[in-house]
């Protein structure tokens, strides 16, 4: 009987719940989702690179000491993506492992400055990130699109070139939903790529800028305020203007929470002191995302718990945080509509169990 019991306890743990959760992720990089065996197979490819072959020596190399350290490995990453067959390799190796973790849709950011600065082909690097992704859906049951994301170190020249891979019609990839800016937010003012963000969204496309992970709010008064952002990644430092988020509750404008990976980058010193509690408290819309996993040792399921220990949250709550990512997506209306069913299916069994 003791048996039978733990066996049915094991079954109904919360960690199970969320290994089965159909899910959608807002907040997650193109490159920084390689795997330790991906990532040790494009340094093997490419042998004069300092990142490890060892797949076991990528833990030591992925241990930050802050959030510059973070970008010079994740930029050593990067330039192991020299060809298409590299990209292509990438972006469907990355749809196999969300499909592990029940994930449905994933709005992938993308870099495309990285790499055809570095050489590859702008029209082979598009048609091997579509490749990917038709594949992926097919083969796989992911849906992907694209945020194609400014890397604000580079600068203006790379805010043009983003922006004219992003709005011209012989290249623009079908899969493309909106348009983003990341890297390093201290000494790369938000409101510079303001006239990049107006052409993009004239275009058709959503605004996601990262802001307010590493400097205060007032970078994502910026994001709001210039670049019409109508998502904010990270968006840590809200918690510290309590206008900020009445605003973002008010307009609904969602925040992509990465617990794990703000601990990593020390954006946030401990799990404990996460201000995903504020944000929640303050009626601000919460999703879970994973940002750059393999590099931070954890996954989306991972980050699941995590917000739902932080949180106090039990089944019911944690599938409210999974239909939070649906309804902030891009997605179209029967589609979300059809995950949200989908999510309420899963965890109506669940508890009937």
């Amino acid at each position: 009987m003791t048996e039978h019991i733990t066996a049915r306890d094991d079954a109904r743990d919360l960690g199970t719940f969320i290994a089965g959760l159909p899910k959608a992720e807002l907040h997650v990089h193109h490159v920084g989702s390689a795997s330790p065996r991906i990532v040790s197979e494009l340094a093997a490819r490419h042998r004069d690179s300092r990142v490890p072959t060892d797949p076991e020596a990528l833990a030591d190399y992925f241990t930050f000491t802050d959030f510059a350290h973070f970008i010079d490995v994740y930029l050593s990453v990067v330039d192991l993506i020299r060809t298409p067959e590299d990209v292509r390799l990438l972006t469907y190796e990355v749809a196999r492992d969300m499909a592990r973790q029940q994930v449905r849709y994933a709005e992938l950011t993308i870099t495309p400055w990285s790499s055809t600065r570095r050489g590859i082909d702008e029209r082979a690097f598009m048609d091997a990130i579509e490749d990917a992704r038709t594949s992926a859906e097919k083969e796989l049951g992911v849906v992907l699109r694209w945020c194609f994301d400014i890397p604000g170190e580079a600068g203006l020249e790379a805010a043009e070139e983003t922006m004219r891979l992003a709005t011209d019609d012989r290249l623009r990839p079908e899969g493309l939903v909106s348009f983003g800016l990341g890297g390093p937010e201290i000494g790369v003012p938000r409101p510079q790529f303001k006239p990049y963000f107006d052409r993009a969204r004239a275009a058709g496309l959503h605004s996601v800028p990262h802001a307010g992970e590493t400097t205060g709010p007032e970078t994502v008064w910026d994001a709001l305020n210039h670049l019409g952002a109508e998502r904010i990644g990270h968006g840590t430092s809200s918690a510290r203007d309590p206008k900020l988020l009445a605003h973002l509750a008010e307009h609904g404008i969602a925040l992509e929470v990465c617990p794990t990976s703000n601990i990593a980058t020390r954006a946030v010193r401990t799990l404990d002191e996460h201000p995903v509690k504020e944000f929640a408290a303050a009626g601000v819309t919460v999703t879970v995302n994973s940002d750059d996993p393999p590099m931070f040792g954890t996954d989306l399921n991972t980050e699941y718990a995590v917000t739902a220990r932080l949180l106090g949250l039990d089944e019911q709550g944690v599938a409210e945080l999974a239909g939070n990512a649906v309804r902030a997506s891009f997605l179209g209306t029967a589609e979300k509509a059809e995950l949200l069913a989908e999510i309420e299916t899963y965890t109506a069994t669940w508890l009937a169990f």
